[in-house]
């Protein structure tokens, strides 16, 4: 699919929003965090899914296979719960894992909360798609997408991916000097 701009995915995960319970609010909060990091145009395609397994693979397929994202930022499914299964289908559509985004968002988050160390959070190459998985609350996205976006964009350049260029206002985007 040609874009002329960057398409990336926001995957909302949630029983109560997929069913119209109440709005979701996290997938926004995605959106504008990264409307901040990133200068390049981009194109957010949102999407919401239950905390089924299967539907949840299926949307991350979807995003990165036939609408061509770079990335996909989840949010919702981390946690310890039975219904959270947000890691497992991450890993199942997945070539590689990268566990390193995991580790550094929940040392973020216990700067906060105990609790972090009950999150789940990780990431994994699809293709050419960094798939990264968030925690569900607005404050938490906003504090885990700070710690983990330096690394987003050379990721993505490893991968294959377009390149995506920093707000050096808000961000400071790391790629090694040639």
């Amino acid at each position: 699919m040609a874009r002329s701009t960057i398409a990336i995915g926001i995957l909302t995960i949630s029983d109560r929003a997929s069913q119209g319970v109440y709005a979701d609010e996290s997938g926004p909060a995605i959106a504008a965090v990264l409307r901040e990091f990133i200068s390049n145009d981009w194109t957010p395609i949102a999407r919401l899914a239950p905390d089924e397994q299967p539907r949840i693979e299926a949307e991350l397929r979807r995003l990165a296979d036939d609408d061509g994202c770079c990335l996909v930022v989840t949010t919702g499914g981390t946690g310890p719960a039975p219904r959270d299964v947000t890691p497992e289908a991450t890993a199942a559509v997945c070539d590689k894992m990268l566990p390193g985004f995991g580790e550094l968002m929940r040392a973020a988050s216990l700067k906060y909360v105990p609790t972090a160390i009950l999150s789940r959070q990780t990431a994994g190459i699809r293709g050419r798609c960094l798939i990264v998985n968030l925690p569900g609350k607005p404050k938490s996205i906003r504090e885990c997408l700070e710690a983990v976006f330096p690394a987003i964009p050379y990721c993505i350049d490893l991968i294959g991916g377009p390149y995506i260029a920093g707000n050096p206002d808000r961000v400071t985007v790391f790629r090694p000097k040639a």
